[in-house]
């Protein structure tokens, strides 16, 4: 089983791909983590969000396969560690790839959302989009810590 962050933006600041690289390097080898960026649509620099925002969701829903999607969204349910554990768990029961779809500065397109198992309120506050791989990544590896009894998660 593999765990997917698949964003828009491929130029991520030092700080952002160290903070996913720490967790991602503490993941188990049978549940590794990893980002798969694809570029921020071309329409936005004539100004077509829209477009660009389809161009994306191309670029993302391509890049998750027949993964299980979960997208993370403002308008998605909040959900408790423990919460994204016992979802964790039933993922790896399955063996199914899980994605988590981040979009870019402009949210992620109706399609996207559409095709989501899941949709994923991280805060009532808008993050920054790259801030949100980090926060997943951490969460993700949290919640196989709950999962195996590590010490990690005391909450």
């Amino acid at each position: 089983m593999r765990l997917d962050l698949v964003a828009v933006g491929r130029r991520a600041p030092d700080w952002i791909s160290t903070g996913v690289d720490e967790f991602a390097t503490r993941m188990p080898r049978h549940l590794p983590l990893a980002v798969r960026t694809v570029n921020a649509g071309d329409a936005r620099r004539g100004g077509d969000v829209a477009r660009a925002r389809g161009q994306e969701a191309d670029a993302l829903l391509g890049a998750a396969g027949d993964a299980r999607i979960i997208v993370l969204d403002e308008r998605g349910r909040s959900w408790r560690t423990r919460d994204l554990a016992h979802y964790l768990d039933d993922a790896m029961q399955e063996g199914r790839d899980l994605a988590f779809l981040i979009g870019g500065a402009d949210g992620l397109h109706p399609r996207c959302l559409e095709a989501a198992e899941r949709q994923w309120s991280l805060s009532a506050l808008t993050l920054p989009h790259m801030l949100v791989r980090v926060i997943v990544a951490e969460q993700l590896y949290r919640a196989w810590t709950l999962l195996s009894g590590h010490p990690y998660h005391r909450g």
